[in-house]
């Protein structure tokens, strides 16, 4: 399929450019965000991710195939309405003044979606949308003269961007092909093969790095940390810039050790491919997502420090990495920007 902007503007370069229709799911297109990449970016947030980080605040972001959370509090009930009962024959709703009940027990995720888009409270929210390349690249697209201006462009995100390995690359390609940047927010926990497809297409690789300790990154994240720092030295490898992003969690990965250890793997291992470090506040965010998706959150009886508290830990901490040669920040205020080549990073 031909993109209609660029078979009808002239002045579109390339002017013919054939995408793939490769399907994947989404769970939001976030536009005009400064935090993911340099300059203005259009965030698309892929569904799907292989770790169980303890302190995840997204569980919508986990699974790949879209989900409906319940939000019984926003249901206005049988009386006022029944939306959801014409929706699906094998719909529960018990409902009186004080309590309503709404189970999706049993009932098919297309009977599940049906009935969430009938909803008209919002009671049902439906996480993950499927949508082609095209459809993806018709949104990034919108933005191109912002990016243009401030050095911006697409960055992929999730969940796991490259879980979903054909439909991000084929995303990042065509994106590539009308010289936009690209950015890949990733945990890197998938085979290497999957990031050698991806690599000619990424200009710049935010990743994750949770704890350098491989037993205690299997006690908090759910898996070894190997084939990630394998990862991380083969994008090394590529010459492609990386900033690393650590989301630092009291009585967890927010150690000393810990981060002296990550900043002589950084030093050692990574060859100056490291641009940045950013040292990510931890917050209790997402519980009610939980609620919705009826999981247990893994940090519930969790106390952290008072906010101000851990906030001047973290600089204390960015100020122990840059004292070990390593070039870390607090929080992710500090604005990564494009020279004159895309992903050149000062």
């Amino acid at each position: 399929m031909l993109y209609p902007e660029l078979k009808n503007n002239a002045t579109a370069s390339p002017l013919n450019i054939v995408v793939p229709e490769t399907k994947g799911v989404i769970i939001n297109i976030q536009r005009f965000s400064v935090h993911d990449g340099p300059g203005i970016r259009t965030v698309v947030f892929l569904k799907g991710c292989s770790l169980r980080c303890l302190w995840c605040s997204n569980p919508e972001s986990i699974k790949k195939r879209p989900q409906v959370g319940i939000y019984s509090n926003r249901c206005i009930g049988t009386d006022k309405c029944d939306a959801c009962l014409k929706a699906s024959l094998r719909c529960t709703l018990k409902t009186n003044r004080e309590h309503k009940v709404i189970s999706l027990k049993g009932i098919p995720l297309g009977e599940q979606l049906e009935m969430a888009n009938a909803c008209p409270s919002d009671a049902l929210k439906v996480w993950g949308k499927i949508v082609t390349v095209s459809e993806v690249l018709q949104e990034v697209l919108k933005d191109r003269q912002f990016y243009k201006e401030s050095g911006g462009g697409l960055t992929l995100s999730g969940g796991e961007a490259l879980l979903q390995h054909k439909f991000a690359t084929d995303i990042l390609k065509a994106a590539h092909s009308l010289g936009i940047n690209t950015c890949v927010e990733t945990a890197l926990h998938y085979p290497t093969a999957t990031l050698d497809k991806a690599l000619p297409y990424i200009d710049l690789a935010l990743c994750d790095l949770k704890h350098m300790h491989a037993d205690k990154h299997k006690m908090f994240i759910g898996a070894s940390n190997q084939l990630i720092l394998d990862n991380l030295k083969r994008i090394a490898q590529s010459d492609t810039p990386i900033v690393i992003r650590i989301p630092v969690v009291p009585e967890h990965n927010g150690t000393k050790e810990n981060l002296r250890e990550t900043a002589q793997f950084i030093k050692q291992e990574l060859k100056g491919s490291v641009k940045q470090v950013q040292l990510l506040p931890f917050r209790k965010l997402g519980e009610d997502k939980y609620q919705a998706l009826q999981i247990p959150y893994p940090m519930a009886s969790f106390s952290p420090p008072a906010r101000k508290v851990w906030e001047q830990t973290l600089r204390n901490f960015a100020q122990q990495m840059c004292e070990l040669g390593v070039p870390a920040v607090a929080g992710t205020g500090n604005q990564i920007s494009n020279e004159q080549q895309p992903g050149a990073i000062p």
